[in-house]
Formats: structure tokens, C-alpha cells, sequence
């Protein structure tokens, strides 16, 4: 029988109300190891973001006076940035179902986008020693992950229709030389709302978990 993951549409939420809401889902299943998986899809409003160990060296701008706000989160990765547009994904899941393999579970992460753009008839890869998903030299998305106690938090985003003005302030992931692009780039007529649909089925496909769709999430769970 397939694991079972609910999925939740949360909107446009800001990044601090979402890591809020990934510490609670994840602190419930660390005390209870037979909740189930949960997907979070979502858009972020405009924000900078660290990873623990980010270096202030990649962004283009003084802290004193940021274009957006600047956040350190408690995912690895260098820096990058979020905006609506972007489809967000933060799955959270307990890998003691899955395999306890940091380096699977990134690799899982990126076959879910490489085979959802697979469906649009567009071939997406790797770059070899680097974590993401590129799509003809330019890179469509990110992927920045925590895992305590072999539960996740964090995880993807991907450029749907992103405006990417606001990669010009930071050097992406801290990669020179390596364009940011969007999946509007090749695809004009695309949407967010099509992309979250297509992105659930590749995510049952390469996790192997029956998605259940849920309107709204109890904050309290």
C-alpha cells in the first residue's frame, strides 16, 4: 500500500509564517512518528534568503538597505531569493518510511521537477557536483533542505513565472556564471496553477505515495 502524503495549497505566505509552520508539522511528528507525509505548495512574498552556513559575500547589496528583506534560514544552501511566481514546495516528510540517505532524498527532489517538465516535452537535468535542476543552461530550480531526526523541511522552488529582477542583487546558490531562468522562458502559456497540479503527480510518481488534496491546514496539528 502507498504512503500517504496531504497536500496543502497555502497561497502567497511569507517566509517567516511558513518556517513557523514547517517547525510545528515537524515538531509534532518527531513526537508522534505515525503522522502523515505533508506537502506545502505555496508562493513567497519577495525575501532573501541564507542558509546556515551562507556567506554575506553573495549579495550585491548592504544589509543596512536590502531590496527585499534578508532572512537566515535553518536550511543548508548559499543564498537565494523567493517571490511570487515561484512555486514553493516544502515537503515534510519522515524518511524512516523512505530511505535515510540525505544525498537520495535531494536526488528524489530534483527527479520530481526533471520528470514534471518532462511532461511539458522539455528535457530539464543536473549539473554534475551541484544540487538543482537546470533547464538549457539556466537554472529553474533550487533546492535548500533540513532534516532532523529523518524528518525534512524545506526543500524546492521553481521558477514558473518569477519576475528574476531580483536575482540580479545576489549571486544564486552562490554559482557565478549561472543564469536563473524561469519555465515561462520556454513555455509562455504556463501558470502556476497548472504547474502545482502537474507537480503532485510527478511527486506521487517519484515518491511513490498516494497525494491526498486538502483544502486548508489546522495550524494546531
Amino acid at each position: 500500500m502507498s504512503r500517504v502524503c496531504h497536500v496543502y495549497y497555502l497561497g502567497r505566505v511569507t517566509y517567516e509564517r511558513a518556517s513557523e509552520l514547517q517547525r510545528s508539522l515537524v515538531k509534532g511528528r518527531k513526537e508522534n512518528q505515525e503522522l502523515p507525509d505533508i506537502l506545502l505548495l505555496l508562493e513567497h512574498l519577495p525575501i532573501y534568503t541564507l542558509g546556515t552556513g551562507a556567506t554575506l559575500e553573495h549579495l550585491k547589496f548592504e544589509l543596512v538597505d536590502p531590496p527585499y528583506p534578508v532572512y537566515r534560514s535553518e536550511r543548508g544552501g548559499e543564498v537565494t531569493h523567493h517571490c511570487p511566481g515561484q512555486l514553493v514546495g516544502y515537503p515534510i516528510l519522515n524518511l524512516n518510511y523512505y530511505q535515510k540517505d540525505l544525498h537520495w532524498y535531494l536526488r528524489q527532489l530534483e527527479e520530481v521537477i526533471i520528470q514534471l517538465v518532462k511532461t511539458y516535452g522539455l528535457s530539464a537535468t543536473r549539473s554534475p557536483g551541484l544540487t538543482g535542476v537546470w533547464l538549457e543552461g539556466y537554472k529553474i530550480a533550487a533546492i535548500g533542505i533540513k532534516v532532523s531526526q529523518w524528518i525534512t523541511m524545506h526543500g524546492f522552488a521553481l521558477n514558473v513565472t518569477a519576475d528574476l529582477t531580483g536575482f540580479t542583487h545576489i549571486v544564486p546558490c552562490g554559482l557565478l556564471n549561472h543564469p536563473v531562468g524561469n519555465l515561462a522562458q520556454f513555455l509562455p502559456e504556463v501558470n502556476i496553477a497548472q504547474v502545482q497540479v502537474d507537480l503532485i503527480k510527478s511527486f506521487e510518481e517519484i515518491f511513490a505515495v498516494e497525494c491526498l488534496i486538502n483544502p486548508g491546514l489546522i495550524l494546531s496539528e
